[in-house]
């Protein structure tokens, strides 16, 4: 081998070891009369491909069994002749057991003992491209990414479920790749289940020749009524021959392939009624698959595609939540049954909110119902939702994995989460003012220490933090206020004009609402004294910008809704509110997704900057801190 050969193997050996297999043949070959790869001495192309396989546990597992001789001799050679080269591996494996204890520090235990690491680590993410991910998503996609390229130096694969095309769309299927990257996980292979079909139909023949499944068509209430019972369906006893040709009907769309589906044959009264003969196969000439067209007119369940393309793809554990625990029994009957590899499973709980849904079928009830804007609505759970709301993907990550793989089941309180995000927020967010614009109340100041004219100057935009830059503030002899604070004055009650200094009462209207007060300049007076600090604006010496500031609320008025709830019944009558506000001309730079503090409001995420449009406004969407909503 020549050494651009040699270069391109040092950054091949990384996959699995179907992949890595024609590399470690080249290297037995060539290593078949030599002591070092290049040369008659330790080499950096040496160094490099050592490591590679030491960072790899499929391929140092499989050198050190010694079933290439000139490579095993090599590898071993070189680990005990110059030990200088496994510093490299070692900081690498110290990093990952720190990356391990940190998260277990940090309140969850990621110790789970997985089976057969050695061979190395494939984990993979399967979502089905009917719907925009959720909070529950999330979960699982940060877990599986976290064995994947933290916990172990393997293979996150990301395989897109798309087995049924009623619900399914190229929308669905864009969005969950865009959300992944958005929350930094990178799979190392994207592909579909639509991919294995020709596999699938296959697999689903042996299964019918090897009498381990049957043609029903036994109507859908029937059916379940029969599995629930554990009552035998009258089409269990078909000949091989009879199912065969029925599953070609079903394959052709025919009338009479339209009235059956295929079953699993595994048990009819087991205690377990995932074993209850489950659907593996069934018909749906209708509706076009958004890859595949109309080439096929039945599809493979979840329960047939799992399993076996989990097994095919190489995938060695894989990771799901605790509702899918029943279902493990029938995963491995697959593996069994068609003699495929081991796949290995881990069920984590699922992150359950107080008064929060995560029924792909129900959220998209709202979307279509239009009682929220859309899968992107602030009152969502879903990825972007929460994120239009104002969680950061720092944050979102930090909590989900602090969370950890527990199979402890718990419905949460949404403050931990955004009690998290504050954290985040708080030490960079710029702050600003906005006045409600209902009931304003123009000020007077007056007094020697009144501004002849309007000024202004540079103040920080944070108080602690500097680096956050700074902002004109604007001084004038006119102000407004909030009518809230205005009622709270009282004649010669001494406050403090926040950013500017101490001022005293001196008149206040009459009337309700206020319309106006006036103020005498006390500059030198102690800002420690006062019970109220006010924010404030003025209405001089800058232009007062336009704004919309909104809250949500919950989108159901229950904690935990049932599976067989009226939704409608728990839906919540008024779930936004906006109120219209004047804001400093500092915030006409501010851009969408942009995160700002107004002072002695909250938190709040720029929907909509000010030149975003022709209406010259800024939309704010309020951001939860643990303390309310």
């Amino acid at each position: 081998m020549k050494a651009d050969e040699l270069v391109a193997v040092s950054t091949s050996l990384g996959g699995d070891f179907k992949s890595i297999e024609p590399h470690l043949i080249r290297l037995e070959k060539h290593l078949t009369l030599r002591t070092y790869l290049a040369g008659y001495d330790m080499s950096d192309l040496d160094a490099k491909i050592w490591v590679a396989i030491k960072s790899n546990r499929v391929a140092v597992s499989f050198v050190r069994k010694g079933s290439y001789a000139n490579l095993h001799r090599w590898f071993t050679y070189v680990e005990q002749v110059h030990p200088e080269i496994q510093t490299e591996v070692k900081a690498a494996d110290s990093a990952r057991k720190a990356k391990v204890q940190a998260a277990s520090r940090a309140g969850a235990s990621y110790n789970l003992a997985l089976q057969e690491t050695g061979k190395g680590v494939v984990t993979r993410f399967l979502p089905e491209p009917s719907g925009y991910l959720h909070i529950g998503h999330a979960k699982a996609a940060l877990l599986s990414d976290y064995f994947a390229h933290q916990g172990y130096n393997g293979q996150l694969r990301l395989r897109l479920d798309d087995t049924n095309p009623s619900k399914e769309k190229e929308e669905f299927q864009d969005a969950i790749i865009e959300d992944l990257a958005l929350m930094g996980i990178k799979p190392d292979t994207v592909t579909y289940t639509s991919d294995y079909f020709d596999h699938l139909y296959e697999t689903c023949l042996t299964l019918i020749k090897s009498g381990n499944a049957y043609a029903d068509d036994t109507d859908v209430d029937t059916m379940r009524e029969e599995r629930g019972k554990g009552i035998a369906s009258k089409r269990r006893g078909r000949t091989i021959e009879e199912n065969l040709a029925i599953f070609e009907e079903m394959k052709n769309g025919t009338e009479e392939g339209l009235k059956n589906c295929i079953r699993a044959k595994i048990s009819v009264d087991n205690p377990n009624k995932a074993m209850r003969d489950p659907v593996i196969y069934r018909c749906n000439p209708n509706d076009p698959h958004h890859r595949t067209g109309t080439t096929w007119k039945m599809y493979p369940t979840y329960d047939l595609a799992c399993p076996v393309v989990d097994s095919l793809e190489g995938v060695t554990h894989a990771l799901r939540s605790t509702e899918y625990t029943d279902r493990n029994p029938q995963f491995q009957w697959f593996l069994d049954t068609l003699k495929l590899r081991q796949v290995y499973m881990w069920d984590f709980a699922r992150m359950n909110f107080i008064r929060t849904f995560l029924s792909k079928r129900k959220l998209a009830k709202l979307v279509d119902a239009g009682r929220v804007w859309g899968w992107d609505d602030p009152r969502m759970p879903t990825i972007r939702g929460i994120r239009r709301r104002g969680m950061t993907i720092a944050a979102l990550r930090d909590f989900i994995l602090k969370q950890g793989p527990s199979r402890n089941v718990v419905s949460m309180d949404w403050s931990s989460f955004w009690a998290a995000n504050k954290k985040e927020i708080d030490p960079v967010a710029p702050r600003h003012t906005a006045i409600l614009k209902k009931d304003h109340v123009k000020v007077a100041i007056i007094g020697d220490e009144a501004p002849a004219e309007p000024r202004s100057e540079d103040k920080p935009l944070h108080p602690k933090n500097l680096s956050v830059g700074t902002k004109k503030v604007a001084f004038s002899k006119e102000l407004i206020l909030d009518q809230a604070d205005a009622k709270s004055f009282k004649d010669g009650e001494e406050i403090t004009l926040m950013q500017w200094g101490n001022a005293i009462v001196k008149s206040v209207a009459s009337g309700d609402p206020i319309t106006g007060l006036s103020c005498e300049l006390n500059l030198k007076g102690d800002v420690r004294t006062t019970d109220k600090k006010v924010t404030w604006l003025s209405t001089q010496g800058q232009k007062l910008v336009d704004a919309e500031l909104w809250d949500f609320d919950y989108l159901i008025t229950k904690d935990k809704l049932e599976e067989d709830d009226d939704l409608e019944q728990f839906l919540t009558p008024v779930t936004a509110t906006m109120e219209e506000a004047y804001c400093d001309e500092g915030m006409t730079k501010l851009k969408k997704d942009d995160i700002i503090q107004l002072e002695r409001r909250g938190y709040y995420r720029v929907d909509k900057g000010y030149n975003e449009g022709d209406d010259k406004k800024i939309v704010l969407f309020c951001i939860p801190t643990g303390k309310n909503k």
